[in-house]
Parts: C-alpha cells; sequence; structure tokens
C-alpha cells in the first residue's frame, strides 16, 4: 500500500507492506485522519512515552485520529461490521497476549496516513450515514478538552481562562459552553486562531502580547460579580508556560494542564505553595469521554468542522506536520488518505 512512512526518523511518501488483520481486527481503508501535536511529539521524542513503541529499523505509519471503511476481517469477528462500514475506534489495537499498542505511534499498529490500517472490532463503532467523515476524524482531539473539563467539575457560576487557542484549547471551549460556563476568556497570540475559538463559543479574545490575561479574567469577574478562584486550562504545552502560570494565576487557582510537552521542566514549588495552587497533569481522555464526544457529533450536540482549517493528502502530509511542529497552521489539518 501507499502510506506515509516514518522511518530512521524522517517522513516519506512511498509503498509499504500491506497491513493483516489478525484475530478479532478489522481491515479498514482510511477515509479521513487528522494531524496531531503528538504525531510530532512522537517523532522528536521517541523515548518521552513509555506507551508509545519507537522502532527506527521499521516502517511507523502515523495517523490515530480517524474514521475508515470496512474493506475486511480477522479471524474470530463477529461479523457486526459488514464490509463497507464506516466504523471509527478509539486509536488502541488490542494483540492477544501483548499490551494494547497505540495506533499510529506503534510500528505494529498502523494508523490512518496510508491505504488500509487496522481496528480492534470490540472497540470499533460504526458511524451513521450523514455524519460527516472529516467531522469524526477530530473526535479524538475533542475527547481531550472534554476530559479535562469534565476532570475540572467546573460548573456555572466559575469563569474559565483557556491558555491556546489550538485543536485542545478549542475542545476546552466546546465543553464549557456545552455546560453553560462562561463567560469563556481565551488566550492566543495568533488572531486567527483566537477566531476560530469565537466560531465555538469563546466571549472574551485576549492576545497575551497586548494584554495579561490573567488580567483581563479579574476584569471580567469584577464585572460579572464572579468570586470564585480561578480555573485555567493550560492547552499549549510549551515549557516555561506553566511556571508563567503559577506566577501569574490567583491565590487558590485550579490549573488543568493539558498541552503536554515532552522534556524536562521546572516551576518554583515554593511559589506554588504559598499560592495553594491546584495542579493537574494528563491522564485522559478515558473511553467516557472518547465514545461521549463521539455520541455528540453523532447526535449533533458538537460539531467539531470548524476547527478544521484544510484538506490534504499523503503527499502534504510531511510538509503539514513540519508545520505542526512550528505550531503554524489551523487548529486542525485533516489528510483523505485514498481520496483520489
Amino acid at each position: 500500500m501507499r502510506a506515509v512512512v516514518l522511518r530512521d526518523g524522517r517522513l516519506e511518501v512511498r509503498d509499504t507492506a500491506d497491513p493483516v488483520p489478525g484475530p478479532g481486527q478489522l481491515l479498514l481503508r482510511p477515509l479521513s485522519a487528522a494531524i496531531c501535536a503528538s504525531d510530532v511529539h512522537y517523532m522528536d521524542h521517541p523515548d518521552s512515552a513509555p506507551r508509545f513503541v519507537w522502532d527506527s529499523g521499521r516502517d511507523t505509519i502515523m495517523g490515530h485520529e480517524f474514521i475508515g471503511e470496512v474493506v475486511g476481517h480477522g479471524p474470530e469477528c463477529s461479523g457486526d461490521f459488514p464490509v463497507g462500514s464506516r466504523v471509527t475506534s478509539l486509536p488502541l489495537l488490542i494483540r492477544e497476549g501483548a499490551e494494547p499498542h497505540v495506533i499510529g505511534h506503534d510500528p505494529d499498529a498502523p494508523g490512518a496516513f496510508g491505504e488500509l490500517m487496522l481496528v480492534s472490532e470490540v472497540l470499533a463503532r460504526t458511524v451513521p450515514d450523514g455524519i460527516p467523515n472529516d467531522a469524526v476524524a477530530v473526535v479524538d482531539a475533542f475527547a481531550v478538552g472534554e476530559f479535562y473539563v469534565r476532570s475540572s467539575a467546573i460548573g456555572p457560576g466559575e469563569l474559565p481562562l483557556v491558555i491556546g487557542a489550538g485543536a485542545i484549547g478549542l475542545s476546552a471551549v466546546a465543553a464549557l459552553v456545552a455546560r453553560g460556563v462562561g463567560p469563556v476568556i481565551i488566550s492566543d497570540y495568533s488572531a486567527e486562531r483566537l477566531e476560530y475559538a469565537k466560531k465555538f463559543g469563546a466571549e472574551v479574545l485576549v492576545n497575551p502580547g497586548e494584554r495579561s490575561p490573567f488580567e483581563v479574567w479579574r476584569e471580567v469577574a469584577r464585572d460579572s460579580g464572579i468570586q470564585t478562584a480561578q480555573v485555567i486550562f493550560e492547552c499549549v504545552g510549551a515549557p516555561g508556560l506553566l511556571q508563567n502560570i503559577i506566577g501569574s494565576c490567583d491565590f487558590l487557582a485550579r490549573i488543568y494542564a493539558a498541552g503536554g510537552w515532552h522534556g524536562s521542566d521546572s516551576v518554583s514549588v515554593t511559589e506554588a505553595t504559598h499560592k495553594g495552587v491546584t495542579i493537574q497533569f494528563g491522564g485522559g481522555p478515558h473511553p467516557v469521554d472518547w465514545y461521549g464526544t463521539l455520541d455528540a457529533v453523532v447526535d449533533g450536540r458538537l460539531d467539531p468542522l470548524p476547527s478544521i482549517g484544510k484538506v490534504i493528502g499523503l503527499d502534504e502530509v510531511p510538509a503539514a506536520i513540519d508545520q505542526a511542529r512550528k505550531s503554524q497552521g489551523p487548529p486542525r489539518v485533516v489528510v483523505h488518505p485514498t481520496a483520489s
């Protein structure tokens, strides 16, 4: 099959071996897939996440946000997903007697940046007719914001501050608005990305190069009569940012570090202790968030399509991933791997 192949740290569009479905696995023809910052992290920091498998001497096909058409079945499949079904799945591939493989981040779990891929039938879900492929392809990204907002237990009467208007920031905005929490304040240096956030219901847009988002939060809280502590969603993942938030936030602020970055960083424990801040890292999305987000898209309660700013083919993926590495471009770029 033709695919975007990662090998020896380099991306190349070329032919590679077709995946063969094992017991309980479906063979898919990817219809739409999204590029994610974690694709960059996987390439650039191969030893940073134990759940990812890196083997520079083998072909790896990335692409863990996807929807595909069933074209084949492995042994022991149930028949619940006939050929031609559109399906998606939490990006885990189950193999008997082994830990689950992360789809797209493991040479044994080929992802959606190719003409064929594998999913586990037990995790697959049929996508009803009428639901756009591209909307399903970005479910994974929107499940991240859903996880952090759910974990925060934020509710009406509290005032959220979202740092970063990339895909994860937009997902946090969508999850907040769905709960009736607001006005949502969002901060980003990019005017274009702030406009994306506005489409999802963010009401107060802040360029931190012009104004401190923390001062804006205090003004909005005062004008709205809100006296609860700050609830901050960090959705960038830049080294040094967490310490900047600790140094700028109010007493008893709750900080949810959704951005995620790789490599070492440091914070002032003394300053965080004196302010009594709560910081939560990682851990999601959980299946309840992932499949709950899929249900919201299918039911029409969430439209993630405004996050997509570009649609490309396989040949354009290496350049698009390099652009994501530089934090440039729209919040989400989707790939149509098998489009003519």
